[in-house]
């Protein structure tokens, strides 16, 4: 069994940053590709940053320049800088691996964090 426990989230003024961290646990040999999902209130979940297990990494246009997302495979975390943040950023943030690896033999598919709630006020 795998997890992964999101933290880093709170109450910000628009302008400022924060950073959110990503951590999956458990019995784990590789990871794919790791995400960040945002849902705002009364709209679909939709996808902010994802980075490879090689460090490419793609943004969502309304972010790029102002969020960062990077990863430490040794400790089997992501992260997302986000600076510069506005109220349109606030919203639940989920973290998101689309394959775990817990041997070769054992694996996970499209596994989500529980998500850490983002508040940018204006």
């Amino acid at each position: 069994q795998v997890q992964l426990v999101e933290s880093g989230g709170g109450l910000v003024q628009a302008g400022g940053s924060l950073r959110l961290s990503c951590a999956a646990s458990g019995s784990i040999f590789s990871i794919n590709t790791m995400d960040w999902y945002r849902q705002a209130p009364g709209k679909q979940r939709e996808l902010v940053a994802g980075i490879t297990s090689r460090g490419s990494t793609n943004y969502a246009d309304c972010v790029k320049g102002r969020f960062t997302i990077s990863r430490d495979n040794a400790k089997n975390t992501v992260f997302l800088q986000m600076n510069s943040l506005k109220p349109e950023d606030t919203g639940t943030y989920y973290c998101h691996a689309d394959e775990i690896r817990g041997s070769a033999t054992v694996g996970y598919i499209g596994v989500w964090g529980q998500g850490t709630l983002v508040t940018v006020s204006s």
